[in-house]
């Protein structure tokens, strides 16, 4: 018969409840216990009697003693005498030996002072003609040693443990002090895969395309060499916050099919000297091993900053040092191996020059802010994961945000969630997104801000004052809506939707202008005072007024010139690029383009005050108003022409003609608005 061997899984088992670890700590706690009790067990108290002084004149004199050790200068330590251990009856009850000391029994006498202890002993001797022996030692405790060696103990042990600390996520072994100059980048390859790709990246068609092909190049490099062909060094990502650079740059490492090494230029910072540079060659030697393969470094300004311009502490400045390793790396000698370094950054301008030419970064790619149809090609993506209602118009949506990124409209999307979640809503409205929007643009409300009165009624006015000037101006933007509710800092708010323009007209800057000034305009008007509620749109017209002076050479006296460094050169400098007369001249200019366009404002108003102050009256009642409520007052907007075909639409209507083939448009053009907030600080 066979003989069953037991289950080792079997569940019933008692030792399956038990799931012991092996922590290399036990050790030095077992070795610990034994230190302590081998100090318990073997003190002197546990293995012998503690004599007072007449018992120890007694067993002195009767010559009992054979030996008398002194320790330490302070303590006597006496064995009896074998035939004393034999003969009488008192040294029976004694305590038991010790664990670890001696067989024969042993006594401690603590006599204080030893010069008179020895005097007396002598004395004893002469006396009674005492044969006891005599000596002297010194002991030290196990614990007395420990307390003495116990602060270099801890500085020891707080120095490894800070080097650690600091040498912590290095490449290699585990992080450890001898691994600080490794790399710092995560690999991603066939066993990491990212699972992102360009499916995932809605709008940027340009910058897809061109990084499309630096994958092409990777995957198919024969087809472009054989024609004589070089792949290209490095691609550098330019373009604003939130535009989607490290998307892009993980949509390249999910198609690419090859390692791809993704680190930050922090990363090669380091306390140490010669660091960031050691990081530098161990990242491309790793990359080279994988070849063909990818680099990453995301916020390359950290360490690409131009050389020589903040070198304050010196010249052996540690993230120059690191930079030079990577143009060494990029393009030096020996640098023939495949691999193509992506980078990342928002601030092109500041990096050195060595960096940015032909042969390290071969390539850059501008990320810009989206469009409105790559727009509304992003909030398609943010939505998916959303319970939307039927209401929602993303075609509107992306109209309604102007100058968002894709960061942006992910946390509208987001926000909108919340929103309709905080409502106790089942599905995401409409009218959800637009206070997202709202809430992302101008802040989120305070209702509950203590707002006098009077203080209401002149944000009231301000606010009029921007709608109605808007209203009558022909390139002012279009306006949205108007608030006086508090909204973070600002008191009251209008919200416009300008067109996406490419290149901007003088006569549409200064409509701009005179509508900012509207507000302050208004208080002028109805109350013959002003208030500091327009510093946020003095900021903003002044700024304008700069930029029609002495950045587009707009103005007829300063000519057609410009003082802006596109370099950014300047901002290094401490002299100005023009002289003191023509410092005055841009003072003057631009302070007359600013009274004027305040004038304008004033005028506009005075011949609308019945209508401001209508409109004003809304506002203080509904707090709120929109387009259809300045149409009510206002009428159509002046400069409004309608179109041929509008025209043609309304006169058949009226003749019961039908319009067969034509669409009625409801706008003399299609524009690509540009949303833009106008908040009144009232400090």
């Amino acid at each position: 018969m066979k003989k069953e061997k037991p289950n080792k899984d079997n569940n019933n088992s008692p030792f399956k409840q038990f799931n012991f670890k092996f922590n290399f700590y036990w050790i030095y706690g077992i070795i610990f216990a034994l230190l302590i009790g081998y100090q318990l067990l073997n003190s002197a108290d546990l293995a012998s009697n503690k004599l007072t002084q007449n018992e120890f004149n007694e067993i002195l004199n009767e010559n009992d003693i054979e030996q008398i050790l002194i320790v330490n200068g302070d303590i006597a330590q006496l064995t009896i005498k074998s035939e004393a251990l034999n003969t009488k009856d008192k040294y029976n009850k004694t305590k038991n030996p010790s664990v670890f000391g001696q067989t024969t029994p042993v006594y401690i006498y603590d006599f204080g002072d030893l010069q008179n202890f020895e005097q007396n002993l002598d004395k004893a001797r002469t006396e009674f003609e005492l044969d006891f022996d005599k000596d002297n030692t010194t002991r030290t405790s196990f614990f007395d040693s420990f307390l003495v060696w116990l602060p270099f103990i801890f500085i020891i042990g707080l120095w490894f443990f800070f080097m650690k600390r600091m040498s912590g996520g290095g490449g290699g072994g585990g992080g450890q002090i001898f691994n600080i100059g490794k790399s710092k980048a995560k690999l991603f390859d066939e066993n990491t895969k990212v699972r992102t790709s360009f499916k995932d990246v809605a709008g940027l068609e340009g910058a897809k395309e061109e990084v499309q092909e630096i994958v092409d190049f990777l995957k198919h490099p024969d087809k472009y060499t054989n024609l004589g062909g070089k792949i290209p060094k490095g691609a550098l990502l330019v373009g604003p916050p939130g535009t989607g650079k490290t998307l892009l740059a993980k949509a390249v490492a999910g198609e690419a099919g090859v390692p791809f090494f993704s680190l930050s230029g922090s990363d090669f910072v380091e306390m140490f000297v010669g660091v960031g540079a050691s990081r530098v060659r161990d990242l491309f030697k790793q990359a080279a091993v994988k070849s063909p393969s990818i680099i990453f470094i995301d916020e390359i300004d950290a360490i690409g900053r131009a050389r020589g311009k903040n070198s304050i502490t010196g010249g052996n400045d540690e993230r120059e040092n690191t930079l030079n390793q990577l143009l060494t790396e990029m393009d030096g000698f020996g640098t023939d191996v495949n691999v193509i370094v992506l980078a990342a950054t928002n601030r092109a301008d500041v990096l050195d020059k060595a960096l940015m030419r032909a042969g390290r970064f071969d390539r850059q790619i501008y990320v810009d802010l989206p469009d409105r149809n790559e727009r509304k090609e992003i909030f398609e993506v943010h939505v998916k994961p959303l319970k939307m209602a039927k209401d929602v118009d993303l075609e509107f949506l992306s109209k309604q945000t102007p100058g968002f990124s894709g960061a942006d409209i992910a946390n509208v999307c987001n926000e909108s969630a919340l929103i309709a979640a905080r409502k106790s809503k089942k599905s995401v409205h409409h009218q959800d997104f637009l206070d997202a929007v709202d809430r992302i643009v101008g802040g989120l409300e305070k209702k509950n801000k203590i707002i006098t009165p009077k203080e209401k009624k002149t944000i009231a006015y301000h606010e009029a004052g921007h709608a109605t000037v808007s209203w009558m101006l022909e390139h002012a933007a279009p306006l949205v809506k108007v608030t006086i509710v508090p909204r973070g800092k600002s008191l009251g708010a209008a919200w416009y939707l300008p067109e996406e323009r490419q290149i901007v007209e003088t006569d549409q800057m200064l409509d701009e202008m005179c509508a900012t000034l509207g507000g302050r305009a208004a208080e002028r008007v109805i109350f013959n005072r002003i208030s500091t509620g327009a510093l946020n749109d003095l900021e903003k017209v002044t700024r304008q007024a700069r930029a029609i002076v002495s950045i587009y050479g707009l103005n007829d006296k300063i000519g057609n010139i410009t003082y802006y460094d596109s370099s950014g050169q300047n901002e290094y400098s401490f002299t100005k690029p023009y002289s003191e007369h023509t410092a005055k001249a841009i003072d003057e200019e631009i302070s007359k383009i600013i009274e004027k366009q305040y004038k304008r404002a004033i005028k506009i108003l005075e011949e609308n005050k019945t209508k401001l102050i209508a409109l004003a009256e809304i506002l203080v009642e509904k707090e709120v108003i929109f387009e259809g409520d300045l149409k009510t007052i206002f009428g159509p907007r002046p400069f409004y022409v309608e179109p041929e075909v509008v025209k043609k639409v309304v006169s058949a209507q009226k003749e019961d003609k039908p319009t067969v083939g034509k669409k009625v448009v409801s706008a003399p053009k299609e524009d690509k608005p540009e949303k833009e907030n106008t908040e009144e600080n009232p400090n």
